[in-house]
């Protein structure tokens, strides 16, 4: 007999290939996952869409695997096969929408309570739960030509979450130019490697 924790225990998610159908009274109708996934991400420049695809950029920069399941809730976004913990975010000059003016750069870096999705408890405290912060700027300031998936547009900072912690500043967010002089400066996607692999044995 199956107890109330085995039916409502953490969702086993598998990967999909896009091409399961959507389906009513037994029927397959005539538009597939694919067609969901192409309304609703082809906004590469969206504020959501975009921290999504700069997870799964550094993912690959570092050879982290990417073939499993993005997980939503996790504490922390990557770990690296050495077992670094790594937080990624990003941001962009260019948004979507109409502007007067270029997007000003700034990080969001707060604390924040980790969740379990085992158990669906959170932390009692907040802390920063990743080893290294990874910034993704997609540094591109012409909207005709503008790419995410031209990754010589993008540019990288990666800083140690204690110097985070450290700071006597704003703990909520950073600014570029104080990340700039934190970091040591941006790598493109070839060197974020090494980079990150530096950092974490500083």
């Amino acid at each position: 007999m199956q107890t109330t924790d085995n039916l409502l225990g953490r969702l086993g998610v598998t990967t999909k290939t896009g091409e399961e159908p959507f389906r009513s009274n037994g029927a397959s109708l005539e538009y597939t996952l694919l067609d969901f996934w192409r309304w609703s991400v082809s906004d590469l420049v969206s504020n959501a869409t975009r921290g999504r695809l700069a997870e799964f950029i550094v993912a690959r920069a570092l050879g982290i695997c990417t073939e499993g399941i993005r997980d939503e809730w996790a504490a922390y976004d990557l770990v690296t096969p050495e077992g670094v913990r790594i937080e990624v975010k990003s941001a962009a000059y260019l948004q979507s929408w109409s502007q007067r003016r270029l997007s000003p750069i700034q990080f969001i870096t707060r604390r924040t309570r980790a969740w379990d999705p085992e158990t669906n408890i959170l932390h009692q405290s907040a802390a920063r739960h990743a080893h290294l912060y990874v910034f993704a700027l997609l540094a591109h300031t012409d909207k005709r030509s503008v790419d995410p998936l031209n990754l010589d547009q993008w540019t990288f900072y990666v800083l140690r979450t204690a110097l985070l912690d450290a700071r006597t500043r704003s703990q909520h967010s950073i600014t570029l130019k104080t990340l700039e002089r934190l970091s040591g400066g941006p790598v493109d996607y070839h060197g974020l490697g090494t980079r990150v692999a530096e950092v974490s044995k500083a």
